[in-house]
């Protein structure tokens, strides 16, 4: 199996983290969740998934689509993950407020895309 067979997979992992991210921030401001640790966590979590996810997308396909900031999420997991910094939850409050409903979409038509091809 070449590896972009398995990209829709990961691009569907993608989009599934996407989506509960945004979820799990539903009605939040930033100073609740700064007073809320087992959402931060969960938060921490959720774009961890998504940037392993991105990270498993094969070179051809994150080529094939420019428009997703690929080395942006994958950096911001490798963050998470491994504690390079201190992780700034308004950094990452803004980018799931200001940033994810463009990914989601994207995501979504790649996703819808895909699996017209695969019929």
């Amino acid at each position: 199996m070449k590896p972009e067979d398995r990209d829709a997979g990961y691009l569907w992992d993608m989009l599934e983290a996407a989506r509960e991210t945004r979820e799990l921030l539903h009605g939040y401001t930033l100073k609740k969740l700064i007073g809320d640790a087992r959402t931060r966590r969960a938060l921490e979590r959720t774009l961890e998934v998504l940037g392993e996810a991105a990270n498993r997308v094969s070179v051809p396909t994150r080529e094939a689509q420019p428009g997703i900031p690929w080395a942006k999420i994958i950096g911001q997991r490798n963050v998470i993950a491994h504690g390079y910094a201190v992780i700034d939850h308004s950094r990452l409050f803004m980018t799931v407020t200001q940033d994810l409903a463009g990914l989601i979409a994207d995501l979504e038509r790649i996703v819808k895309a895909l699996e017209a091809d695969s019929e």
